[in-house]
């Protein structure tokens, strides 16, 4: 994304608040017309001191008096503009964040799949933060400045418009050599942002898989690849700093060239004239560092501002993603009888990658399917496709005779209950995790389900029993966890089942136990079984054997036995 476009964007999000932004502005007014006008009063206290015994102190006195209130005024309304700032930053902040997450939720799985989980969650958090931070400081400087710069010309050219023209004769320099460098500062914080992500993503990855890096003793090699990512971002850091610490001192000169140019015009002023006093001379020092001060400071927040916008354009790069197209207009699919069927499937990740081609098969409701097949056939792509994580490339899936296309992914995805090998559980109670598909259930039905799967024992064992605040791992076993999957799907009672390697992680005694609960969970549903274990599927009323995309052999374990054809070679491998 466009620097411009990241600008468009932050406009966008602040146009709710634009009373708020309204209010810091008046804010910003009212503390730089107060501190403009404390060097006018004490130019004017200058002027009251003509020589010795010609001092009028009862002026000088006032004088002090109104520039105390002034200072005190700014004080007030700077400290509320501070206060406004925050409130519109966050309030922004909360905002986007939250537009970021809701956009996660509903983007397609390609998008996900793409990119790794840990630069994802970057953009959310860190890109975020970098961007409110940034905001927040431009604001700050950026409200008051500008307004001390148009206040500062405005007295200049009331005073005295010769040093007024010299001022702005100076000024395009300074703009000129902040604009080219902020334009290179851009580009900088932008690659930056990009290799942070990219850094975030690796991390979430080494430690994720710490045990596997831990067992092939590949420390040292994922300390190069950190270290060559480290020595990436610290180019890219210092290229940035470099940079964005260039405009401060270049600024700077420029302006102490317009405040020597103005001490030496008003010298000689003071010197031919009458009219110039002394203390007109210092108002106007005064007002050239006042003007030139606003430079110094939007300079100095320049590289903040221009990482908070690069890491903007990366948060509305994401919120801007096409998202799966909604479908609330669609009918429910009701309560599913379970009959599901796939016409001349056509599917693929990639378009030059042709996986699934012209797949056909109908399951009557209430039978059992069983899905074999080498690594890499299809398996987890037809169960993708059945729950509509993915849309055909052509052809059509129906469940009773509907595609599936033309109802809700909600109404379709309640009628399926699914087990995967990979558990997912989240930050919660046990009764939080096996009352998150069926919410309204009893006390009853939780404990009977949980009984069913064979983990009410261990769940008894836990510090609160079922209110016990279970994470992401640590607290239970593999085993455990794939149980209490297994028990949430067993309390929801769907009309249709889809159980990926469901048992994988399950010692073989609980395994038979668990297959024996699943027996009279699977009675009267139509039921979509993976299976790597040819031992698992042999009651399956049909067997898919799936190879390279295609539907090879079907049939009952004996018939596919008797055909001594691929399945028997699977078979046989096994035993």
């Amino acid at each position: 994304m466009t620097r411009a476009a990241a600008f468009r964007g932050i406009l966008r999000y602040l146009r709710p608040q634009m009373p708020l932004v309204a209010l810091s502005l008046v804010c910003a007014a009212v503390s730089a017309l107060a501190q403009l006008a404390v060097p006018f009063f004490v130019g004017q206290a200058i002027d009251c001191i003509v020589g010795a015994g010609e001092i009028d102190y009862a002026r000088i006195y006032r004088l002090f008096i109104v520039i105390g209130a002034c200072i005190a005024a700014a004080a007030a309304a700077q400290y509320a503009m501070s206060l406004i700032n925050n409130r519109i930053v966050y309030r922004l902040l909360s905002r986007v964040r939250q537009d970021a997450f809701s956009k996660l939720q509903r983007l397609p799985f390609r998008y996900l799949d793409a990119h790794a989980y840990g630069e994802t969650g970057g953009i959310v958090l860190a890109d975020a933060e970098q961007f409110s931070d940034g905001l927040l400081l431009g604001l700050t400087q950026l409200f008051t400045g500008i307004v001390t710069i148009l206040g500062v010309l405005v007295i200049l050219f009331l005073l005295r418009w010769e040093i007024a023209l010299i001022v702005l004769c100076v000024t395009p320099v300074s703009l000129f050599t902040a604009r080219f460098i902020s334009s290179r500062t851009y580009k900088t914080f932008k690659r930056q942002a990009e290799v942070r992500a990219e850094q975030t993503a690796f991390i979430d990855e080494a430690i994720g898989n710490l045990k596997v890096v831990k067992a092939y003793s590949h420390e040292a090699e994922n300390a190069a690849v950190f270290h060559e990512q480290n020595e990436r971002f610290r180019k890219c850091a210092l290229r940035a700093v470099f940079f964005s610490s260039t405009t401060n001192p270049t600024t700077r000169f420029i302006n102490a060239l317009i405040y020597a140019g103005v001490a030496l015009a008003g010298a000689l002023l003071v010197i031919s004239s009458e009219a110039f006093s002394v203390g007109l001379l210092t108002s106007c020092l005064a007002y050239v560092n006042q003007y030139t001060k606003p430079f110094n400071e939007i300079t100095e927040v320049l590289a903040e501002f221009q990482n908070a916008i690069a890491c903007a354009g990366r948060l509305f790069t994401l919120i801007g993603e096409e998202e799966e197209p909604a479908d609330d207009a669609l009918p429910d699919l009701g309560h599913a009888a379970g009959e599901v069927a796939l016409q001349a499937v056509d599917f693929s990740y990639k378009k030059d990658v042709e996986l699934i081609k012209g797949l056909s098969v109908s399951v009557p409701a209430g039978r059992r399917v069983a899905i074999v097949g080498p690594t890499g056939c299809g398996k987890t792509t037809l169960i993708n496709l059945l729950m509509r994580f993915y849309d055909v490339d052509g052809g059509c899936v129906s469940v009773d005779g509907k595609d599936v296309r033309t109802v809700t992914r909600r109404s379709l995805r309640k009628n399926y209950g699914m087990v995967l090998q990979e558990t997912w559980l989240k930050r919660a109670t046990v009764r939080e995790n096996l009352c998150m598909g069926n919410p309204d259930c009893t006390e009853e039905e939780m404990i009977r389900a949980a009984e069913e799967a064979h983990a009410d024992g261990f769940i008894r064992r836990l510090p609160q029993g079922y209110d016990t605040v279970i994470g992401a791992a640590g607290s239970l076993s593999e085993g455990q966890r794939q149980l209490l999957c297994i028990a949430r799907v067993m309390l929801c009672r769907p009309p249709m089942l889809i159980l990926d390697e469901a048992t994988s992680n399950i010692d073989t005694r609980t395994e038979r136990l668990v297959q024996d609960a699943f027996a009279r969970l699977m009675e009267g549903r139509t039921c979509f079984i993976v299976a790597h274990r040819l031992s698992t599927v042999k009651n399956a009323d049909l067997i898919l054997v799936m190879n390279a995309g295609h539907i090879v052999e079907q049939g009952t374990h004996a018939e596919l036995l008797a055909k001594n054809g691929f399945y028997a070679e699977l078979y046989r491998a096994q035993f």
